[in-house]
């Protein structure tokens, strides 16, 4: 492929530098991006991949290492698919660190590269290259991603390469890091290395099938049931989980509650009780790929940091995901468990098809006092949908007018704009909002919900990239803590022409943590007024639509007339959809 930027020139057809055979290597991985911030530990390989492998592998310039890991994650939530992220020797693998615990966190398969070295000192610059230089740089990263490494010879670059990407896409999936020696990239490479065995040894293995007597047994706990309730957490990260999940929902008759890590079950399927009180009422629970057991059927006293359950106590208690597989001794992201009376050690993309088979065999000629009961608890689950969705509803209009723009009201001013098309939903929720007023009806619809501040912007872009000549509306309903830790990321969008629409979720403040300093206060008899101080993002509040402007979007805002949110929406979902461009709406909304 001839680089645009010299139509006469064409990249050699065999590799000559160090960096070549690496850039060979990365091509064999299928990567389509590589998202990075410019860096000279990397700079052969920077030229191998512009000019010998003739941007074979679209380079995506990102203003900050973090926003390149939280892209590379976006992508490879929306899409199933891993890039490449590269990371400016030791400096640039610490400003990414963020990044790459927010990918492993969720399970998000990303190749991380960075320069290092050269490992030999009598190659090294006085200074820069000594600071910038660990003696296992991979250690900065260690706890918090699958596997690291960093070859020391041209020759095992490609087998390291091939077993990063292997490991970093095989279930439960998650970052890992190679470092790049510079010495290696810009050696002059003697002899041929071979690399066409990388896509083979690439290759993710077959998925963890679940023991078939643990599974039967299960199975027949589940259907022996009355009033079954499943929780879940990842089994969304293969799409067909989402059709799946319905079929054994309504086969056997189990509400849904989705934590929404995945979008894992359709909102408005009448068994979806997601945020109700529905797992009060179970007798029986099922874990489906979940970490955190406790926050979906435990009470939370925030300022007593207690917990109580909602369990039944004799609620059943079964388990079907990846169990210990994959857990830090360093992050504690594995929270608290429950005991369960059946636990099965399996991927979800093979157990829950065979889990269907096994209930419906089970259930093959019921007697009819199990079908009436089945019936009834469908009524019931039914019942809990339906006026949870009403009080909603209603809450939402009861906000609608009111000024600032309630969080209810923006969800329902952006939902009224993009259900008229085909949409995407990239992190924020707005509060949960979306979630009760959208129609989230097929897998690609979200790819989960946002981890924390700091993250948010930079798994939009992801997410955008991966959707890219689509013709799909992409969505961020972006809180404006989050996009202040981050706004030079509104230049990437601009620049990669992404789809875009970002509608600012504006309430002037870290509010999250304010509302813990107003409980607090609360409590302490201190002055709630005072509660605001280190928390308020104003004096001067940031003019969002003129910095996005300033960075090539189209924006509108601050918009702070309820009545006015859905037409400069719109406004805004048209560019969008007509340049294939980015556009923000800055909406201040209420606190809370």
């Amino acid at each position: 492929m001839a680089n645009s930027a010299h139509p006469s020139w064409a990249p050699y057809d065999k590799p000559v530098w160090g960096s070549d055979v690496m850039a060979d290597a990365l091509r064999r991985l299928d990567l389509p991006y590589i998202a990075l911030n410019p860096g000279s530990s990397f700079r052969g390989l920077h030229d191998s991949l512009v000019n010998y492998a003739g941007d074979e592998m679209q380079m995506i310039e990102c203003p900050h290492e973090k926003i390149a890991v939280a892209l590379a994650h976006g992508y490879a939530k929306a899409s199933g698919r891993a890039m490449g992220v590269l990371l400016h020797d030791l400096v640039g693998l610490l400003q990414g660190t963020m990044g790459v615990y927010y990918a492993y966190i969720d399970r998000a398969p990303v190749l991380v590269l960075g320069g290092s070295g050269p490992a030999d000192h009598e190659r090294r610059r006085p200074y820069i290259d000594w600071i910038h230089s660990a003696n296992v740089q991979g250690q900065a990263v260690r706890e918090y991603t699958k596997w690291d490494h960093e070859p020391r010879s041209i020759e095992s670059v490609p087998g390291v390469l091939a077993r990063a990407y292997r490991i970093a896409t095989t279930a439960p999936a998650g970052p890992t890091y190679v470092a790049l020696d510079a010495g290696l990239q810009e050696d002059p490479v003697a002899e041929p290395v071979p690399v066409d065995h990388v896509g083979a040894l690439a290759a993710a293995p077959a998925p963890v099938a679940p023991e078939p007597a643990a599974l039967r047994a299960l199975a027949r706990e589940l259907c022996a049931a009355k009033q079954p309730v499943m929780v879940l957490a990842y089994p969304g990260r293969d799409p067909d989980s989402f059709g799946h999940l319905v079929d054994l929902a309504e086969l056997v008759g189990i509400g849904a509650i989705d934590t929404h890590w995945r979008l894992n079950f359709p909102t408005r399927h009448p068994l979806c009780v997601s945020d109700t009180d529905a797992i009060d009422e179970a007798d029986c629970v099922l874990f489906v790929d979940v970490k955190d057991m406790v926050k979906p059927t435990h009470r939370t006293d925030r300022l007593a940091r207690r917990t109580v359950s909602r369990l039944a106590p004799d609620c059943r208690v079964l388990s079907i995901g990846f169990g210990d597989l994959g857990t830090s001794s360093w992050s504690e992201d594995y929270a608290q468990q429950i005991p369960a009376d059946h636990a099965v050690v399996a991927d979800t993309a093979v157990a829950l098809p065979l889990l269907l088979e096994e209930c419906r065999t089970l259930l093959t000629g019921d007697d009819e006092r199990r079908t009436t009961e089945r019936a009834a608890w469908i009524r019931r689950l039914t019942e809990v949908h339906e006026n949870a969705w009403a009080g909603w509803a209603q809450q939402a209009a009861d906000v609608a007018g009111e000024t600032p723009v309630a969080t209810a009201q923006l969800a329902t001013a952006v939902w009224n704009v993009v259900r008229e098309h085909d949409w995407v939903l990239t992190a924020g929720t707005a509060a949960e909002w979306a979630l009760r007023l959208w129609d989230f009806d097929a897998p690609h619809r979200h790819p989960g919900k946002q981890l924390g501040t700091a993250a948010q912007i930079g798994i939009s872009l992801g997410v955008a990239l991966a959707h890219k000549g689509t013709g799909r509306l992409v969505v961020d309903l972006q809180p404006d803590g989050d996009l202040m830790f981050d706004v030079g990321a509104l230049w990437v969008a601009s620049r990669y022409r992404l789809p875009l629409l970002v509608v600012m979720y504006n309430n002037r403040a870290y509010y999250n943590d304010w509302e813990h300093q107003e409980k607090l206060a609360a409590q302490r008899g201190t002055p709630v007024e005072r509660a605001h101080i280190g928390m308020a993002i104003s004096d001067p509040a940031p003019d969002f639509a003129t910095i996005a402007t300033g960075f090539g979007w189209h924006a509108e805002g601050p918009v702070t007339d309820p009545s006015a949110v859905e037409d400069a929406v719109r406004r805004a979902a048209a560019h969008v959809l007509e340049t294939g461009g980015p556009a923000l709406v800055d909406v201040v909304c209420q606190p809370k």
